[in-house]
């Protein structure tokens, strides 16, 4: 498993239970990783199509998507 699958399971951990949506910043501050590679984790689910993204101002708030068994 590499370094990204791990942040992506994270990843998944905490969106599925923080509904509010969080920032690339903020779910890297949470997995221990770096921006980028948390970027890096947030653009394979996007591909995968079950996360939301949500910008406000600069900032992109990232969802699951609802319905979506992960």
């Amino acid at each position: 498993m590499t370094k990204v699958d791990q942040v992506i399971k994270g990843i998944k951990k905490i969106l599925r239970k923080d509904a509010r949506g969080l920032t690339i910043q903020e779910l890297a501050d949470m997995t221990k990783t770096s921006r980028i590679t948390a970027m890096l984790a947030l653009m394979k689910l996007e591909g995968k199509g079950i996360l939301d993204i949500r910008e406000i101002g600069n900032c992109k708030l990232h969802y699951l998507k609802k319905g979506v068994r992960v």
